[in-house]
C-alpha cells in the first residue's frame, strides 16, 4: 500500500478523531505525577526516571517522527521490527566530545537514576573512534550521545504508546512548560514527500587512491604487522534542493527489511540515518548475544545464481579468513566479561534482500556487574568494522582514510537498566542539507583484490543509491 493511502486509511483516522483524547489523558497524567513530586520533601527526592504512557491508536513511528517540529529527532527499529521507537526532545542528556568513560558512566547510569523506571530507555551513539580528528560535518554529533527523550512513540507486541519521560525532582517545577509540549505534538499524517535525484557525486578517496590504500594493506600483511584492516569509502551525493532526512530514513526502511534501522537528528536538517544488518550486542538481564558477521556476497537474480553465490561465500578461504578474526575477537572480548560463553563454530549465512554475510551466533551469561559500558569498550570496534590486531588496524585507518568516520561504524542502540542493544552503524550516510555523505567499508586480507573490494563497497551503498534510482558505480580505472 502507498504511504500515502496508508495514512488516511481507517485506522489512521480514528487516531486522528482520538488526539484530543490522547492529548488530555498524558496531559493529566503527567500534571498529576509533577504534581505529586513537587509534594514530596526534599529529603526524600531522589533522582530518577518516570515514564507516563498511553495508549494510541495504530500507528508508524516514522510518519509520526516526520510530523513532529521538535529536535532533537531519534529512531530505532530492531532488526525483526520486535520493537519500534520514534522519540523528540530531551529529559536528560549524557554527551561528551572524547571517549566515554566506563566509571562515570557507570555511576550516571546505574548508580545515578537507581530508583528509575527500569524501562527508561536512553538512545544514542558513539564515534567509530575518538581518537581520529573530528571534521565540522560531525559537531553536532560530539564523540558519545545518548538522550532520554521527552516524548517516545512506541510500537511493541503490537502495541502502540505515546510515552512521556520525565527526571524527578528535577522536572516538577515545569509543568507548565511539560504540558505545552504536549499540546505542540502532532499526530497529523505528514505529507508523502519525494526523494530528489543527486545532481553529482565525489568519492573520498577515488579510485587510484583505494587502490594505493588496498596495496599498502596488502604490504601490511606480507610484512606481518597486520592481519585484517577494514577500509572505508565516502560517497558524497549532492541535489539541487534540501533532501528530508526522516522521509529519507522511512523509504529506506521499507527497502532494507531483516535490518536495524537507526536515524539521529541532534539539529534540524542534520541527520545520521542507517540499515545495519550487524548486532554488537544485545542483553536482557544478565543474559548476553552477539554475532560475528564477516564477508560478502550478492543475491542472486535466480535461485540457480542465488544458490551459486552462496556456495562461493561459504567456501571462500579469503571470507573464511576474515570471519574468523571477528568471531575470534568477539570470543576474547566476551569471555572476560562473561561467566558463561557459548560461540557457534558452524557458519550460517545472513540473507538480505540485496546481500549475504557469513555470520555465527555468540550467546552467555555476565559475570555480576558487568555493564553495556564495559561491554561497548571491550568489543567495539569488533575486526568486523576495524581489524586485527585492533590498535594496529585503528592506526592503520587513521594513515589512509581522507575523511572522519564520525559515528559511521560506531555502535548505535539504546540503554535501560534491565536490557540494552546495539547495533553497528554500517550501511550508513549522513544528511546536511542538501547533501548525503554515504558510507561503507570492506574488510582487506590476504590475497584481496582492490577491483572486488571497490565492488563491494558498491553494492552495499547500493542500498541507499537504488532509492534515488541510481545503480551502484563501477570502477573506471
Amino acid at each position: 500500500m502507498e504511504l500515502a493511502q496508508a495514512l488516511l486509511s481507517g485506522e489512521y483516522r480514528d487516531l486522528l478523531r482520538g488526539t484530543e483524547r490522547i492529548r488530555w489523558t498524558l496531559a493529566d497524567r503527567v500534571g498529576r505525577t509533577l504534581s505529586d513530586a513537587a509534594a514530596e520533601p526534599a529529603h526524600m527526592a531522589d533522582e530518577r526516571a518516570v515514564r507516563v504512557e498511553v495508549q494510541t491508536g495504530r500507528t508508524k513511528p516514522l510518519s509520526w517522527l516526520r510530523a513532529q517540529s521538535v529536535t532533537p529527532k531519534m529512531y530505532w527499529s530492531g532488526r525483526d521490527l520486535d520493537f519500534e521507537a520514534a522519540a523528540v526532545g530531551i529529559a536528560d542528556l549524557v554527551e561528551g566530545d572524547g571517549a566515554p568513560d566506563p566509571a562515570s558512566l557507570r555511576k550516571r547510569f546505574v548508580t545515578g537514576l537507581a530508583g528509575s523506571d527500569r524501562l527508561a530507555r536512553y538512545y544514542g551513539g558513539l564515534r567509530f573512534d575518538p581518537r581520529a580528528e573530528p571534521d565540522n560535518d560531525w559537531t553536532a554529533f560530539g564523540g558519545y550521545r545518548f538522550v532520554l527523550p521527552r516524548f517516545e512513540m512506541i510500537v511493541e507486541d503490537g502495541v502502540s504508546k505515546l510515552v512521556c519521560n520525565l527526571v524527578l525532582p528535577w522536572d516538577a517545577g515545569r509543568a507548565d512548560e511539560i504540558l505545552e509540549e504536549i499540546e505542540d505534538l502532532s499526530f497529523e499524517p505528514a505529507s508523502r514527500g519525494i526523494l530528489p535525484e543527486p545532481v553529482s557525486r565525489t568519492d573520498t578517496p577515488e579510485w587510484p587512491g583505494w587502490k594505493d590504500n588496498v596495496e599498502r594493506a596488502l604490504a601490511a600483511f606480507e610484512e606481518g604487522r597486520l592481519g585484517k584492516v577494514v577500509l572505508a569509502r565516502r560517497a558524497d551525493f549532492e541535489f539541487d534542493e534540501d533532501l528530508a532526512p526522516a522521509f529519507l530514513a522511512e523509504v529506506l526502511e521499507a527497502a532494507t527489511p531483516g535490518c536495524f534501522h537507526f536515524y539521529v537528528e541532534p539539529e534540524e536538517g542534520v541527520a545520521f540515518v542507517g540499515a545495519s544488518p550487524e548486532r554488537l550486542f544485545r542483553r536482557e538481564g544478565r543474559e548476553v548475544q552477539s554475532e560475528a558477521v564477516a564477508g560478502t556476497r550478492p543475491r542472486g537474480e535466480s535461485e540457480t545464481d542465488d544458490a551459486e553465490l552462496r556456495d562461493q561465500l561459504l567456501g571462500s578461504a579469503k571470507d573464511l579468513s576474515e570471519h574468523a578474526y571477528v568471531r575470534d575477537s568477539i570470543r576474547q572480548a566476551m569471555g572476560d566479561l562473561c561467566e558463561r560463553l557459548n560461540v557457534d563454530e558452524r557458519l550460517s549465512e545472513m540473507k538480505l534482500a540485496r546481500g549475504r554475510h557469513l555470520v555465527s551466533g555468540v550467546r552467555g551469561t555476565l559475570r555480576k556487574g558487568v555493564t553495556d559500558w564495559d561491554l561497548l569498550v571491550a568489543m567495539h570496534p569488533t575486526p568486523a568494522v576495524g581489524g586485527h590486531p585492533r590498535e594496529d588496524a585503528l592506526a592503520e585507518i587513521r594513515a589512509s582514510e581522507p575523511f572522519d568516520r564520525g559515528w559511521y561504524a560506531g555502535p548505535m542502540g539504546w540503554i535501560s537498566a534491565d536490557a540494552a542493544e546495539f547495533a553497528v552503524g554500517i550501511r550508513s550516510g549522513l544528511v546536511d542539507g542538501r547533501t548525503l555523505r554515504l558510507f561503507s567499508g570492506a574488510g582487506i586480507v590476504a590475497g584481496s583484490v582492490p577491483e572486488e573490494e571497490w565492488a563491494e563497497i558498491e553494492q552495499k551503498i547500493g542500498d541507499f543509491t537504488r532509492i534515488f534510482g541510481v545503480e551502484p558505480g563501477h570502477v573506471t580505472s
